[in-house]
This record gives C-alpha cells, sequence and structure tokens, in this order.
C-alpha cells in the first residue's frame, strides 16, 4: 500500500519532496494491519493553494487508497514552506492504543 500510494503522489505532483510513512505499527491494529500512513509532500503545485484545497487534491490523487486505509495524516508544502519548516511533525498515537 505505501508503494501504490508513493507512486500515485509521484505521478501526479512531481514532488520536490515526498515521503510516505506507515504508522500502522503505532495503531491499536498493529504493525501489518496497512491502516494508517502518513505523508510528507512538497511540490510547486501547491503554491497559491490553501490547505484545504492541496488536502482535496491528494484525497482525490488516493481516492481508491482512501477507500482501504483507516487514516492519512497529509503533511503540504509548497518548495519554500518546506525550507522554512525543515520537517513534518510527529504523528500522535491512535487513541484505539499503541
Amino acid at each position: 500500500m505505501r508503494e501504490q500510494i508513493e507512486s500515485k503522489l509521484q505521478q501526479a505532483f512531481d514532488p520536490a519532496f515526498l515521503q510516505v510513512d506507515d504508522e500502522s505499527y503505532m495503531h491499536a491494529n498493529g504493525p501489518d494491519a496497512q491502516s494508517h500512513y502518513k505523508v510528507t509532500l512538497v511540490t510547486e503545485q501547491f503554491e497559491g493553494k490553501r490547505s484545504l484545497q492541496r488536502h482535496r487534491a491528494v484525497n482525490k490523487t488516493l481516492a481508491d487508497e482512501l477507500q482501504r486505509i483507516h487514516a492519512l495524516a497529509l503533511h503540504t508544502y509548497t518548495p519554500d514552506e518546506w525550507a522554512e519548516k525543515c520537517g513534518a511533525p510527529d504523528s500522535p498515537n491512535c487513541m484505539g492504543g499503541g
């Protein structure tokens, strides 16, 4: 699933930086669940777009995958924002455990 998400985002956004982390191990379903993912996506395509517009674009790209996973944390940046940020925040543990 991680590779599928990564491939679709790579094709759709031509990112300057892309990282897809399987964070299922942090949640109650266990490490092999392939249920929780964190995406850090940096692309010029996000210039002039608000966070909601960015997230909608990613969700549209991953519509099929979102039918099969429980959670997708999105951290979307322009290259300039990414240079200032120096990394995406850590994800919290799921309320169901971890």
